[in-house]
């Protein structure tokens, strides 16, 4: 038995170090085209910037994806047939035509285990080391094969065509946004990032999709100042007011003047001379600035940041005063609620015993999300109250209730047509499949 093992070894040596040759080639051409698709484009950018030759390799070769592919495929079909020829003729000899049968049952298994499976799972454990240890072979072989491949492209596109598929326009379904929001919560999800960090760099994802309106302070919500007030109620309302801006007005809370900054009012009133029953409070407050609701978030900031002011009043197309957006209401968007020594308890959500909320109908939809980590849809409506109004199509009544997006929705006190306080509790899918 052993002299016809050393016999077989001694005659047939050659094919067969070509065949473990050639299925190594094939284990090559898989891992290389696993990792290089696989590998993070912004980490090979960072190694490059930081002198990593192999790095600029990558991404050269990630560029041109098609080429790249369409070489790597060919060189690892190229190698699986003539490996699987060979091993054919060599199994015809040993075994006639049955060898066939063989070679075809012994080559599938080789080639999935040690050129597919084994090469493309190593290659997806570490994408970014393996692309880096292959950049400069495959560099070397796409150089020859490229011409090929961009062949093989040219007939590939073609043959859509014909079809109405064009890849020349083909983009990416998802925004530079969209993919990394997407990869935010793919890393939360993976615990790679806390909740807050993910809300942060979410909230700033955010600042262009989202309109001033979204943010501002409602004018029924809003403090203001009335200029014709005596000046120590002028001087008693500031003192009362947690904000250090507020809007003064004349006539009409529609009818804004100016602003009044706090320091100021205490500027004025520590001037010499001055005595406080004979404060001007129109000639101390400062131009108004007003900006449109439809105005996008990353615009206003890049505005307050331009003119150097935190305060601005909010108007809509007509010109009527919707309310007022800070520097600080945008910030909040992506840090999260900034709080003060002077800044209200009140929150507008509170958490009961039995698992519900209560929250104010003013409270907005993407505080509540970001607070309990919901997904309420924000696009309709601006607060929890207008989102119940937008789903239910009509100004609910006191205890009636509606469910839907996974929660039930209570109405627990109406003033007028305002829906002030509600109650929120989910509901788990068997009562949904219930009702």
């Amino acid at each position: 038995m052993l002299d016809s093992v050393l016999t077989f070894l001694a005659d047939y040596w050659p094919t067969l170090v070509s065949i473990l040759l050639l299925i190594a080639a094939s284990a090559f051409f898989s891992g290389s085209e696993t990792a290089l698709t696989a590998a993070s484009r912004a980490r090979m950018h960072t190694l490059e910037t930081n002198g990593d030759e192999r790095a600029g390799v990558v991404s050269r070769l990630i560029e041109k994806r098609d080429r790249l592919i369409g070489a790597l495929l060919i060189g690892n079909n190229l190698v699986n047939i003539l490996a699987s020829s060979l091993t054919t003729s060599l199994f015809l000899g040993l075994f006639g035509q049955t060898g066939v049968a063989i070679a075809t049952l012994v080559m599938t298994v080789v080639l999935v285990i040690f050129s597919e499976v084994l090469p493309k799972s190593w290659a997806i454990s570490a994408p970014d080391r393996f692309a880096l240890s292959v950049s400069n072979s495959v560099r070397i072989f796409v150089g020859f094969a490229g011409p090929l491949s961009s062949g093989v492209n040219a007939i590939v596109r073609f043959i859509l065509s014909l079809f109405g598929i064009n890849l020349s326009d083909g983009k990416s379904m998802l925004s530079a946004h969209e993919e990394l929001r997407s990869a935010l919560d793919l890393l939360h999800k993976e615990g790679s990032f806390i909740k807050a960090d993910r809300d942060r760099l979410g909230g700033l994802l955010d600042l262009e999709e989202l309109e001033v309106s979204d943010v501002m302070r409602h004018r029924t919500a809003m403090r203001a100042i009335n200029a014709d007030d005596p000046p120590e109620v002028i001087v008693r309302t500031v003192l009362d007011s947690p904000f250090t801006r507020m809007p003064l007005w004349r006539g009409t809370t529609e009818n804004i003047i100016g602003v009044v900054h706090a320091k100021d009012l205490l500027r004025a009133l520590a001037e010499p001379d001055m005595e406080p029953e004979h404060l001007d409070i129109s000639k101390i407050a400062q131009k108004p600035w007003f900006v449109p609701d439809t105005t996008s978030l990353k615009d206003q900031l890049n505005a307050f940041l331009r003119r150097k002011v935190h305060f601005a009043l909010v108007v809509d197309e007509y010109g009527e005063m919707q309310g007022i957006v800070t520097l600080e209401d945008i910030l909040e968007e992506i840090v999260g609620d900034i709080a003060d020594e002077h800044d209200l308890e009140i929150q507008g959500v509170r958490q009961e015993a039995d698992g519900s909320i209560v929250v104010d109908g003013s409270v907005p939809i993407r505080d509540l999300n970001r607070a309990l980590d919901w997904n309420l849809p924000d696009e309709e409506a601006t607060t929890i109250a207008g989102l119940v109004i937008h789903e239910s199509k009509l100004i609910p009544e006191e205890r009636q209730s509606f469910t839907f997006y996974g929660k039930r929705f209570i109405i627990m006190k109406r003033e007028k047509n305002r829906i002030t306080r509600l109650r929120i509790r989910p509901v788990d899918e068997g009562a949904l499949a219930g009702e």
